[in-house]
């Protein structure tokens, strides 16, 4: 018999397999992995079978921890790290400093390595970031074509939909349809440029500040920052 789902685990595994397997059609991708729902509230309840997946992810797990190649301690170190020290709430936080601070705006979309590196948040995922700002006028949002490049130190783990094949072709080829998709109609004269993602670049959007957030503060306006808004696949 296979042991419980440790639900940690599982996290791990939809952010480090592909969401081939969760469907071609975007609203069913969202509808299993959107940064809105409590996901593994729902599985903890135990109403659902584990997929295959979960139990793949579970047995390999165990095999690796009985063969002394794993540390169960290390393991749960390294999800700590990017459930709670690394994550969409780092980028909410550059977003904000952006829309209340023209200074670092301005540093921010000239070199925004160095202004993300500012607030503390660095690593190889995100050395090299490039940030792109939404207008009016103009609608960015982010792919990878060949993976699933993505600026860990600010936006934590990709999501499954941003690695899925649908997702990396079709973003291309009719972004406008894609960000339908997620719910987003942009007028026709609003000019959408996708940027994609590599190896060595990798981009963070900052997305339109909301109307009558003038009084707010910085805490207050990053709680207003949305994973998916700073990927360029939402408004806010």
């Amino acid at each position: 018999m296979i042991a419980p789902i440790d639900h940690r685990v599982t996290r791990i595994a939809r952010g480090a397999f592909t969401g081939a397997a969760a469907g071609a059609k975007f609203p069913l991708l969202m509808a299993h992995d959107h940064p809105d729902h409590d996901h593994d509230h729902a599985h903890d309840h135990g109403q659902h079978p584990p997929s295959d997946m979960e139990l793949r992810v579970k047995a390999l797990e165990t095999l690796l921890v009985e063969k002394g190649l794993v540390d169960p301690a290390a393991l749960d170190a390294i999800v700590d790290h990017f459930e709670h020290k690394v994550g969409p709430r780092n980028g909410a936080r550059v977003v904000a400093r952006a829309w209340s601070d023209p200074d670092y705006r301005d540093r921010l979309l000239t070199d925004a390595t160095s202004a993300i590196a500012e607030l503390g948040y660095v690593g190889a995922q995100g050395a090299h970031m490039v940030a792109v700002e939404n207008t009016p006028s103009v609608h960015n949002m982010v792919v990878c074509t060949l993976c699933s490049c993505y600026p860990w130190p600010v936006l934590g783990l990709p999501p499954v939909w941003y690695k899925s094949a649908p997702y990396r072709s079709r973003a291309v080829i009719d972004p406008r349809g894609v960000l339908g998709e997620f719910g987003v109609s942009l007028p026709e004269d609003v000019e959408i440029r996708v940027w994609d993602s590599t190896s060595e670049i990798r981009y963070l959007v900052i997305p339109e500040r909301p109307a009558g957030t003038e009084a707010l503060g910085e805490e207050a306006l990053a709680a207003l920052v949305t994973r998916d808004g700073m990927i360029g696949t939402a408004r806010l």
